[in-house]
């Protein structure tokens, strides 16, 4: 818009001044230019010099921002991924996995685990479905019926047939029976997966086309022998839904015993574990509380014991040391030079200036709240030290008498923190998060920066209206001195030709 009135009122001018002519002789487009130019010289350099500086300073401010980021993000990745964490070593890899619960310490680990059976999952299978009409179904859209029905599911324990194919007998476990609700448009062998399906209930349902082209329902519970389940056809009009029932011997009200459902292809049993000696049983494969900061993965049944054993990242975490520093050196020259005294766009910054304090005295700042007594808890301890220039080195032979005589310490200052509370990363995520705070971190500089350079755009704004007003009035006044001229001009030229002419007429 600012560009736009300013063109315009220029366009005038000139027009204006070419149409009145040049009766002085003077080049009034350019001295009326040099004019306003001059009268808003200083003020235009102001508003340019301050312009600049805000666009370092924003600059400025998304650098550290974004280098800060960077480095607390780089050092959470690489002490996320366990590398430098002690590690649980198994003799045995095809019957079982471990890996170490992040902040565990895990040094002096030795244990020894038999798996005498995995956890499994009740699976039921239906035989091919039929309609209503006792037909085979051969896709999974058609209604099977014509009529509203209910299902019935129901979590407990139970015991299965020697084969495995049947249940013998079940035990609901505490939780209520849920109601599974089949209305005839929806009666279709997907609609009613659906449906189990969208009761979230620990039991998957899915269809399965056969190689005829029959279709059959699958239902897969959770593993564990809590995680058993019945099928009950509780409403049932048109007889379709007995066909999926999944349930033991039942009184059938005649006196006799209804049969229990065939095509089970899987029990619900928890695994069987012996651990140092102690027979344990879990729900699942993936067992976490039995030996301490160690997450185990079953994978198969073992003949003979598996131990558990613990290596140290020495070697990591001597190399996150050196990164650390080098990595710290790089940001540091980043933030020296935004707050250098004379030169820096953030010098007079209090946030930037903030940071660089907080980041100097990171060596001297304890890592561990519950460090032992006279552990090695900063980076200084364990030979980080700081030259005169304000980068750090490191002291390779201190730092390797630390790992052999603290090695928990050292790595305890690696370790992940979930809460911010305890680590090196969780002290730089601490220092990123109120970087980025905009009450009185770079957030906040960042604010202000911008709404400056709002202001200033209003004030360059107002400074070239101004001067195309001043432009517009001192055409004016230069475009009446051109007429008067001309005019002066004009009178002078009949004088001197009536002059000439009397003058012929004497002689």
């Amino acid at each position: 818009m600012t560009t736009t009135t300013s063109t315009t009122a220029t366009s005038a001018t000139q027009s204006l001044l070419t149409s009145l002519g040049t009766g002085s002789g003077i080049d009034t487009g350019s001295l009326v230019k040099s004019l306003v130019e001059a009268q808003y010289a200083a003020k235009t350099g102001q508003l340019t010099a301050k312009g600049e500086t805000l666009t370092k300073q924003i600059s400025g401010v998304a650098t550290l921002k974004s280098t800060v980021t960077a480095f607390s993000t780089a050092l959470e990745s690489l002490v996320k991924s366990g590398s430098l964490q002690t590690q649980p070593l198994v003799s045995n890899s095809a019957v079982l996995t471990a890996s170490a619960i992040p902040g565990a310490k895990l040094s002096g680990l030795q244990s020894s685990v038999v798996v005498n059976r995995l956890a499994t999952a009740q699976v039921a299978a239906s035989s091919a479905v039929r309609d209503k009409d006792g037909a085979v179904v051969t896709s999974a859209s058609v209604p099977l019926s014509t009529a509203a029905s209910q299902l019935t599911l129901t979590l407990g324990s139970a015991t299965y047939a020697g084969d495995g194919a049947s249940m013998t007998a079940f035990t609901p476990g505490g939780a209520p029976a849920i109601t599974v609700d089949i209305p005839a448009a929806g009666s279709s062998l997907s609609g009613i997966a659906a449906a189990i399906n969208a009761k979230r209930a620990g039991v998957t349902a899915a269809v399965v086309s056969g190689a005829d082209g029959a279709q059959y329902l699958s239902l897969k519970g959770a593993t564990g022998t809590a995680q058993a389940f019945t099928l009950d056809a509780t409403t049932d009009p048109d007889g379709v839904m007995a066909q999926f029932r999944v349930m033991p011997p039942v009184d059938d009200g005649n006196g006799g015993m209804t049969p229990a459902t065939a095509n089970l292809t899987g029990k619900a049993l928890n695994a069987q574990l012996t651990v140092d000696g102690i027979a344990v049983e879990r729900s699942g494969n993936t067992v976490s509380d039995l030996v301490s900061g160690v997450k185990l993965q079953l994978a198969s049944v073992s003949a003979t014991p598996v131990t558990l054993g613990a290596t140290r990242p020495t070697e990591g975490l001597t190399q996150a040391v050196g990164d650390f520093v080098e990595t710290y050196n790089q940001v540091l020259a980043v933030i020296t030079e935004q707050t250098n005294p004379i030169t820096g766009p953030l010098r007079a910054d209090p946030a930037a200036k903030s940071l660089l304090k907080s980041l100097q005295g990171m060596t001297l700042k304890p890592l561990v709240a519950d460090a032992a007594t006279g552990a090695p808890n900063t980076l200084s301890a364990i030979g980080v030290t700081t030259n005169r220039d304000g980068t750090l080195a490191v002291s390779s032979a201190t730092l390797a008498a630390k790992l052999a005589s603290d090695p928990d310490a050292v790595e305890a200052m690696f370790s992940y923190s979930a809460d911010s509370s305890t680590g090196l990363s969780a002290i730089l995520r601490t220092l990123s998060t109120e970087v980025s705070n905009t009450t009185y971190g770079l957030g906040a500089s960042a604010a202000r920066y911008t709404k400056a350079q709002g202001q200033l755009t209003a004030d360059q704004a107002k400074v070239t209206d101004q001067s195309a007003a001043l432009s517009t009035r001192l055409t004016k006044q230069y475009a009446s001195m051109n007429a008067a001229v001309s005019a002066y001009k004009s009178t002078q030229a009949f004088i001197d030709q009536q002059v000439k002419i009397w003058t012929n007429g004497d002689n």
